[in-house]
C-alpha cells in the first residue's frame, strides 16, 4: 500500500518535504482490530507538533494523520460491533483503558503518534475506537469532525458556559470555525467574539455568526465569561487572560505551545490578569466518548466544515501550507474511493 511516512523530526520550512511516500506491506488486523480501507484523514497542526519534534511519536518510522474516515474491510478475531462495508471514522485516541477519564490515563496511545494513522491506504484500530459516521457528511467534510470538532466539544463543555453567557474563540482555523457552529446550536443566546490574526478570518468569523471578531491583541466589546483558545502560541493566552468576567476561563486546547513568543508571558499580570479567580484549564487528549457523542450532535445542527482537499502525495504541500499559516476552515486528504 501507498503511505506518507515520517522518518524523523526536522524544523518545517517553506521547501521542507518532511514525509516520504513510500510502498509498505498492508497491515493485518489482530484480535480484536478492524482493518479500514482509507478513504480520507484531516490534517491536523497536532502533525506539525509530531514532526517538529514538540510531541515526537513514541517510534519511528510513523504514518501521521488522526482524523480518519474509512470503510472496514476486514474484521479482526471477535469483532461483532462492526460488519465489512460499515463507515466508520477515527480519531487522535487510538486505545485506552475505556472509561470517562481514558484521556488521562498513562495507557492512552494515540493514532499517528503512537499507532501508525491515516496517512496512507490502509489501517487498523480497535473495534471500539471506530465510530459510525452519520450520512449527513461526505468523506471530505467528515473527517475534521474526529479531531478539529471533538476536541472543540471536549473543549466547550471544559468551558462551563450557560446559555445567555458570552464565549471567545482566539484563533480561528480548523477547530474553532466548527466550535463556532456548535456554540451558536448549544447555546442559541450566547453571543461569540472571535480573535484572529488577520482580515479574512474576521470575515470567516462573522460569516458564520460572530457577534463580533478583532485582532487577537484587541479587547472585546464586553468581558466574556470563557475562552477557548486553539492557537500554538503564548500570545493570545495572554491577552485572553484580559477579555475575561471575574471568575471567567480560558480552555487551552492545544497539543503543545511553541517558544516562539514565550516571552510574551512577561506580560501576563497577577492583579489585571489573573485576580478574581480568573482561572485557565487545558483539554488533555479526549476520549472514545467525546466523539461518539460529538458525531450525532453535529449532524443534528448540521456541522457544515470548510475544507480544501489534496492528495495523499500532496500531504506535505498541505503541512507547509498549515505551517506558514495559508488556513481557511480544514485541510483534507483525499485517498480512496
Amino acid at each position: 500500500m501507498k503511505a506518507m511516512l515520517m522518518r524523523g523530526t526536522v524544523s518545517l520550512d517553506e521547501t521542507d518535504a518532511p514525509l516520504e511516500l513510500a510502498d509498505i506491506p498492508e497491515p493485518t488486523p489482530g484480535p480484536g482490530d478492524v482493518l479500514l480501507r482509507v478513504m480520507t484523514c484531516g490534517v491536523c497542526h497536532t502533525e506539525l507538533d509530531e514532526i517538529e519534534g514538540r510531541a515526537p511519536p513514541s517510534r519511528l518510522p510513523i504514518i501521521l494523520g488522526h482524523e480518519v474516515v474509512g470503510r472496514v474491510v476486514e474484521l479482526g478475531r471477535g469483532v461483532t460491533q462492526h460488519q465489512e462495508g460499515d463507515r466508520v471514522g477515527v480519531g487522535w485516541i487510538h486505545h485506552s483503558i475505556g472509561g470517562t477519564d481514558e484521556n488521562l490515563s498513562p495507557d492512552f496511545r494515540a493514532t499517528g503518534r503512537d499507532a501508525n494513522g491515516g496517512y496512507a491506504e490502509y489501517m487498523t484500530v480497535p473495534a471500539d475506537y471506530a465510530y459510525p459516521i452519520p450520512s449527513t457528511f461526505s468523506n471530505e467534510h467528515a473527517a475534521p469532525l474526529l479531531c478539529a470538532g471533538a476536541i472543540g466539544y471536549r473543549a466547550l463543555k471544559l468551558t462551563n458556559l450557560v446559555d445567555g453567557q458570552r464565549l471567545g474563540l482566539t484563533g480561528f482555523g480548523g477547530s474553532a470555525h466548527l466550535v463556532i457552529q456548535l456554540a451558536r446550536h448549544m447555546f442559541p443566546n450566547s453571543d461569540v467574539y472571535v480573535f484572529a490574526r488577520d482580515a479574512e478570518a474576521w470575515a470567516f468569523a462573522r460569516q458564520l455568526g460572530a457577534a463580533w471578531s478583532g485582532d487577537t491583541s484587541e479587547r472585546a466589546p464586553q468581558p466574556l465569561h470563557a475562552i477557548i483558545d486553539t492557537t500554538p502560541a503564548w500570545k493570545p493566552v495572554v491577552e485572553a487572560m484580559k477579555n475575561l468576567t471575574p471568575g471567567g476561563r480560558l480552555v487551552i486546547n492545544a497539543i503543545r505551545k511553541e517558544d516562539a513568543d514565550k516571552a510574551y508571558l512577561q506580560h501576563l499580570n497577577y492583579h489585571e490578569d489573573l485576580w478574581m479567580e480568573r482561572e485557565i484549564k487545558s483539554v488533555a487528549n479526549i476520549t472514545h466518548h467525546d466523539i461518539r457523542d460529538f458525531l450525532p450532535v453535529a449532524a443534528a445542527i448540521p456541522i457544515q466544515p470548510t475544507i480544501e482537499t489534496y492528495r495523499l502525495e500532496e500531504a506535505n504541500r498541505a503541512l507547509v501550507e498549515l505551517k506558514c499559516g495559508q488556513i481557511r476552515g480544514a485541510k483534507v486528504l483525499a485517498i480512496g474511493g
